[in-house]
This record gives structure tokens, sequence and C-alpha cells, in this order.
């Protein structure tokens, strides 16, 4: 994972890059910013997976850079750090992942980079051990599809319908329930939508605007509501650098 410290105080961008060295996992701090000019700029250069962004700095803040960064075609994932918490709200209207108040504690760090992890987990890694089932009322009989065969789910009254690779089948589980139940395994896109990223092939920009999944295998195309569309362009660049 390749990290982009910004922060216009070079002892407070110091002791970020140390407390990360002092991390275990695969992550680097390749480059360095003191304002958002700069942080804009080498996103735009460099292959970036994580800035950890301070908020206030002259010229650009890191909230105006942030929205900038977040609108490139591949956006890094994005963790503010600051000494001011009334900016929480601000953050995670630009999508950011996490918000560290200063001084930075390990603790807290290591919640923040397991959250990162986390994120790109589902498919920097492939499916190990059993079949993970689900099942499916069918014919007054039960019917088991295995998730590995299920492109997503979806809300439809009071069911949700499971496409896989046969056809449809209706589930009594709701989202959430599945969210909980396969957590490496699903990704929410849409309220109402939930899919299994390693099925999606590529996204289109809708005509009528906004964003939208394709598969590889059928001809079907999902609506991505807007505060996912960030973190969904996180996991495909994630899998595309994995394969």
């Amino acid at each position: 994972m390749k990290i982009l410290v910004v922060d216009d105080e070079r002892l407070a961008r110091q002791r970020l890059c140390t407390l990360l060295s002092e991390l275990e996992g695969d992550h680097e701090v390749v480059a360095e910013a003191e304002n958002g000019e700069q942080a804009v700029r080498i996103c735009k250069q460099q292959e970036i997976d994580l800035v950890f962004m301070d908020i206030h700095m002259p010229g650009m803040d890191g909230l105006e850079a942030a929205a900038l960064i977040s609108r490139q075609e591949l956006p890094p994932a994005i963790i503010f750090t600051t000494a001011y918490s009334e900016h929480a709200l601000d953050a995670f209207e630009v999508h950011a992942l996490d918000y560290l108040l200063k001084p930075i504690r390990r603790e807290k760090l290591l919640v923040a980079m397991d959250k990162v992890t986390r994120l790109t987990r589902p498919l920097l890694q492939r499916e190990t051990g059993e079949e993970q089932w689900i099942t499916s009322k069918y014919r007054g009989g039960m019917q088991r599809i295995p998730l590995s065969d299920v492109y997503y789910f979806r809300a439809d009254s009071k069911y949700v319908v499971a496409r896989h690779s046969r056809g449809e089948a209706l589930l009594e589980d709701s989202l959430v329930a599945l969210e909980k139940r396969f957590p490496d395994e699903l990704l929410r896109i849409h309220r109402s939508t939930l899919v299994r990223p390693r099925m999606i092939s590529a996204l289109h920009k809708r005509p009528e605007g906004g964003v939208e999944v394709g598969f590889a295998d059928i001809d079907e195309r999902l609506e991505v509501s807007r505060r996912h569309v960030p973190r969904v362009r996180r996991l495909l660049a994630a899998s595309a650098q994995a394969g």
C-alpha cells in the first residue's frame, strides 16, 4: 500500500511517518506534501493508495484537496488528520475513510489502517476454505445456491432477489442480514443492492448522470449511489493491481 502524508508542519509529517514505519503490514510512505496543491499533483502523477490529509493548511486546505482527489478516476482512500474535531462532518462529506485527531495515537492509527485493509481485502484475496451457500424456497422445497455463483442481491418488496449464474432466486433474508453473514464477500452499492465485487467487470457512466456497474457474464448494469462510488472505484483499482 503506497501512502502519501500531507501536512504543512514538517514535524507532524515526520511523527506520522515514524508511527507508520513502526506498524506491521505491507505499506510504505512514498511521498510527502506540505499543502493541498502538492497533494493533488502527487496523486495525479503517482500511484497512491492512501492519503493522510491535514485539514488546516495555507492555500488549498485539506477538504478542498480531498474533494479534487476524490474526483479522479481511481482515487486513493483518504484519512484526515487534524486538531479540530468540528470538521468531522465536512470530512465525511468528501468521502473520507476515517478521521484522526492530533496528536495521533498509535492505537487509533492501528484501527484506521485496519479499516483500510478490510476495505480492500475482498478483492485482494482469493476464496479459501469451504464453499458458502445461500438457501431459497423453490417449488415447495429448498434450493441451495453457491455464493460464488451469485452476482448481486437486490431488495424487491418484502423479498430479496439473488441473481446468480443460472437465473434468479427469492430469499427471505434481508440485505442487512446478508451483509452481516458475508462481510468479506459483499459490497453495498445502493441502499437496495449488494454485489459480489469479484463479479464486477467495469464502471460505466450513465447518460443521465451517475455511475453503474457492469458484469462480465451477464448483460445487466446496476446503479451505484453517489456516496458509494469512491469505494467501488478503489476496490476495482485494488483488483486490477492484484491481477
